[in-house]
Parts: structure tokens; C-alpha cells; sequence
């Protein structure tokens, strides 16, 4: 009896002994295939029994992405009645002036009020023609990781991600091209006779004085309607073969419509 139950643990232990190593190996063996993952994740090369895109080919295809949509949308806002015929971007009266528009309006001045919204959409078209190569200096870096949480990100992840590393620069680089813009579309020019109107009544209605920063008001707006119109061109990308105008906008695009 003392000889079989020996005989019984030895078997237990050998059977234990085995299964530990044969699931080290599996683990090891994972963690090889992890670790390629990774380098080739790190190095821009892909495993070639894996059918992916290396790093390479996602930077270059969202560069790519990026630079046909600030071209697409830096030529549609840029052009004669690019904001003001376009409801999406449109710049419209300044909302903390409402008042003096409902004042001009209610004195018989809608005409002065609709020149003025025009002068502010013109002056923005007039920046938007430099817009492009501001866009375009600014995608000259990104990471492999940015590269890869773009790809599969929302359907704007390329325009946020433009946003949040460009904004101050590109605003910073927009003011003074805004900034010339109104002056040579006479913008004050409609807006000084509606806001002195407006001022000359809060004498007796006690409300304070407007003094709107025009040229402030028109780069933010001119931004944020070129973000728009971005983000519109990277959503026809992801979502519309017909949109990817290039081998790599393909290849990197059309890998996502297979999931």
C-alpha cells in the first residue's frame, strides 16, 4: 500500500510538473509574439504573416489625410461667398452685440446690419487664402502612438488632434492676416455707425457700451469654420472610397472598412 501511494504522488507531481511547463512555454511564446508586435509597431515594419499596416504607412496616410483636407477646405473657405453662402460656417453677427443688431433692425437699418455680416464673412475668406500652408507647416510631426489612437479614433480625431496642437499657433499666425483683411473690406466701416448708435442709448438704458473686438471675433470665427470644414473633408476620407484620392489614403482607409 505505502508503495502505491508513493508510486500515486510521484505521478501527481510529474503531471503538475509538465502542466507548469507546458503553460511557461505557451506564455513564453506569447510574449515572443508580443514583443514583434511591439518592435515592429516601433520600428515601422509590420509581421508578414500579420497582414497589417506598419507605422509608416499610418503617419503617411493621415499626413496625407490631413493635407488633402486643410487643401479641400482652405480652397472652399477661401473662395468669393466661401463663409457667407455657406450655412455651416457662416460668420454671423456678433452675439455679444445683439443688441445692436436688434437696435439698427428696429431703426430701419437691416441693410447696414446685412452689410456688415457680409464685410466680416469677407474679410475671413480673404485670410482663408493663407490658411493653407499654415495647416500644412503644422503636419510635420506625429507620433506612432498619435498615428494609431487617430486611425482609430472618432470620425474627427485627425481635426481634434490638428486642433489641440496647432490653435494658438495658427491663431497667432491668422490675427494680423484677419487683422489686414478688415481693413481692406472696410468692416469698422459698417460697424462703427451700428455700435455708436447702439452707444449713444445706454446713457438712458443704463447697459454698458459695446466695443466688441472685431478682428478677435473674426480670427476665432475664420478657425473655427476652417476646423469645420476640416473635419467634414476627414469624414468624406473615412467614410467615401471615392474621397481617398491617393494609394496610401487607401491603403490606410480602406483597412478600416474590413472591420
Amino acid at each position: 500500500m505505502k508503495k502505491i501511494l508513493l508510486t500515486a504522488l510521484a505521478l501527481a507531481a510529474f503531471s503538475v510538473a509538465s502542466f507548469a511547463q507546458f503553460n511557461l512555454g505557451n506564455a513564453l511564446n506569447n510574449a515572443k509574439g508580443d514583443v514583434k508586435k511591439d518592435v515592429g509597431a516601433i520600428t515601422g515594419k509590420k509581421d508578414s504573416t500579420s497582414g497589417g499596416l506598419s507605422s509608416d504607412d499610418i503617419v503617411n496616410g493621415l499626413k496625407e489625410a490631413l493635407k488633402v483636407g486643410s487643401n479641400n477646405s482652405g480652397a472652399s473657405a477661401s473662395k468669393t461667398d466661401g463663409f457667407y453662402k455657406d450655412s455651416l460656417i457662416k460668420i454671423p453677427f456678433p452675439p455679444d452685440a445683439q443688441k445692436v443688431q436688434d437696435l439698427a433692425v428696429s431703426a430701419g437699418q437691416q441693410k447696414q446690419v446685412d452689410d456688415f455680416v457680409l464685410s466680416m464673412n469677407r474679410a475671413a475668406e480673404q485670410a482663408a487664402v493663407k490658411a493653407a500652408p499654415i495647416f500644412l507647416d503644422a503636419i510635420t510631426s506625429m507620433s506612432i502612438t498619435d498615428g494609431l489612437s487617430i486611425l482609430q479614433g472618432p470620425n474627427d480625431a485627425a481635426t481634434q488632434y490638428m486642433k489641440s496642437k496647432t490653435s494658438q499657433q495658427l491663431h497667432d499666425a491668422f490675427l494680423p492676416i484677419v487683422q489686414a483683411a478688415v481693413a481692406s473690406v472696410n468692416v469698422t466701416k459698417y460697424w462703427t455707425p451700428l455700435a455708436d448708435a447702439y452707444n449713444k442709448t445706454t446713457f438712458l438704458t443704463g447697459n454698458p457700451k459695446v466695443n466688441t473686438d472685431l478682428n478677435e471675433y473674426v480670427t476665432q470665427q475664420a478657425l473655427k469654420g476652417l476646423f469645420t470644414l476640416l473635419a467634414g473633408e476627414e469624414l468624406k476620407i473615412r467614410q467615401n472610397p471615392a474621397a481617398r484620392v491617393s494609394d496610401i489614403l487607401k491603403k490606410v482607409f480602406g483597412s478600416l472598412d474590413k472591420k
